[in-house]
């Protein structure tokens, strides 16, 4: 036998990493006639150029059930490595739909969990672009294994380090658990989906007719479900929210968000907050052109902007420092909250904690929806999760309340009661147990009803009752509120109480863990 050379040895391995690479394109060329990127080309378009460092490229599976043996899976159908993005270390998976579907076996399990273990011990966020069918049936429970000690460290890292989900395709069965663990869900439209069982098996248990968009489209999980967090019309737009996204956010959970330079005055004046929201209660208005004018240079970036729109989430900087906003939106039922949007913001919150930013309210909310559709559906105990998730927090928060804060729904949007370091209210605010018509007719019922005009009765009460109660300086006088300010002030008072509040030490009791009402 003769001896090789380095030159054939090179070329060797050159040739195997074509074939796993897919260098001729080919199975690249599938995808591309779904209008979809492949499994590398995804990796490219989320990370650095040239950041990409590819680790278990040569795994093959050792499934010999129904002819599997001789059956040649590059890479086990998933690319996993580490790279950048704005030179920031994150682990990322991206499967490969275009060998054997993207399935998962034992091996493909393996690699991902290989990853979710160095991420883990690194402290960087995880990135899985999910594009499979499912589990590899062939390989029996040795699939099943597979999810489940993906879950397990879905799980175990969360709260840890970032984990968020790309879903570029189907995401089917089993499959769809891991990405409802992580933090973030990215979809595209027309592109991804996620279900449990699919429209055949639908039709066939139940008789329902249903399409794949209508079942577990983008906009299916980003309105309706609430499992979808952002929706983009094309992958690279998703990409670069995924990229924006981490730019707010800790590597993990030991780290503070990062700081970036802004030319944005943090003690700005801005007087067109004045005229931003009505005075007459009644009237609505768009609660995010007040957080555009109080983050810098109006950058802010919307999470479950199609999902339970009375309230608005999402992640903006003050002064160069990542700020979690949660705001009541008037121009959706009025702001109040109900069950969905109880768990949406309730989430977020829990997240902003678990990665050391502040959390900034806006309040304008009348109370919780009321119906007997919201309390069977659970709005008591949905709600609740509201009024844990604050009282559990330990980072800063800042409450600024802008106009109604009613009743259940002022302690809910994090009054001090609930640790809200700074309590801030404009002039126009009304913090009462309820609005004026209803305290009246409460308090003032046998006077009406013995009233020769009851509703000129009624209306004078009303007025009464506003004079005293529908301001914020009877909870200024209690302590309740640290500060009426103009609405101009606002920015910059937020932006020394994010100063001053950066040194907030809380402990919370020695625990295992806070049993919240799911």
């Amino acid at each position: 036998m003769s001896e090789k050379t380095i030159e054939q040895i090179i070329k060797a391995l050159e040739d195997q990493k074509s074939v796993i690479c897919d260098a001729d394109g080919k199975r690249a060329a599938k995808q591309h006639e779904k209008k979809k990127l492949s499994a590398r080309e995804r990796i490219d378009q989320l990370l650095d150029p040239q950041s990409f460092v590819e680790f278990d490229a040569f795994v093959q599976h050792r499934c010999d059930n129904f002819g599997m043996d001789k059956v040649a899976i590059p890479a086990d159908g998933v690319v996993t490595g580490y790279g950048t993005v704005e030179g920031r270390p994150v682990f990322v998976f991206s499967q490969d739909f275009t060998v054997t579907g993207g399935s998962l076996g034992e091996a493909h399990a393996l690699k991902i969990v290989k990853m979710q273990d160095m991420a883990l011990k690194m402290g960087v966020p995880v990135i899985g672009i999910n594009d499979s069918g499912g589990a590899r049936i062939q390989e029996g429970v040795d699939s099943l294994h597979g999810y489940g000690m993906i879950f397990f460290r879905n799980t175990r890292s969360s709260g840890v380090i970032p984990q968020i989900s790309v879903i570029l395709g189907p995401c089917a069965g089993g499959a769809v658990y891991s990405p409802a663990i992580t933090d973030f869900v990215f979809m595209v439209d027309k592109v991804s989906n996620m279900y449990i069982t699919g429209p055949q098996v639908i039709k066939a248990v139940m008789g329902e007719e249903v399409g794949l968009e209508e079942l577990g489209g983008a906009m299916a999980h980003n309105q309706v479900s609430g499992n979808g967090h952002f929706a983009y019309p094309t992958e690279e737009h998703c990409f670069a929210g995924v990229r924006k996204l981490l730019s707010f956010l800790p590597a993990n959970n030991l780290e503070d968000p990062p700081v970036l330079d802004t030319t944005d005055e943090p003690g700005r004046i801005d007087m067109e907050l004045r005229t931003i929201v009505p005075v007459n209660p009644k009237m609505p208005y768009d609660a995010k052109d007040i957080i555009l004018r109080v983050v810098d240079n109006g950058d802010f970036l919307e999470v479950h902007e199609h999902f339970a729109p009375n309230i608005v989430v999402g992640f903006g900087r003050v002064g160069g420092h990542s700020v979690g906003i949660v705001a009541n939106q008037p121009q959706v039922l009025a702001g109040c909250l109900d069950i969905n949007s109880s768990d949406k913001a309730a989430r977020f919150i829990r997240f902003c904690d678990a990665f050391n930013i502040p959390l900034v309210t806006f309040v304008d909310c009348p109370g919780y929806l009321p119906g007997k559709q919201q309390e069977h559906g659970g709005i008591i105990r949905h709600g609740a999760k509201i009024l844990f998730a604050y009282s559990e927090a330990t980072v800063p928060k800042i409450t600024v309340t802008l106009r109604k804060s009613y009743g259940g729904a002022h302690i809910a949007m994090c009054n001090k009661d609930l640790g809200s370091d700074l309590m801030l209210a404009w002039p126009q605010a009304e913090i009462a147990v309820m609005g004026a018509s209803g305290a009246v007719n409460v308090i003032f019922r046998k006077q009406i009803d013995g009233a020769a005009d009851q509703n000129q009765k009624r209306q004078e009460l009303i007025a009464t009752y506003e004079e005293m109660f529908s301001n914020p300086y009877e909870a200024a006088k209690r302590g309740y509120v640290d500060a009426v300010i103009a609405p101009e002030e606002t920015r910059g008072r937020v932006a020394s109480a994010l100063a001053i509040l950066k040194t907030k030490r809380e402990q919370s009791p020695n625990k295992k863990h806070g049993n919240i009402p799911l």
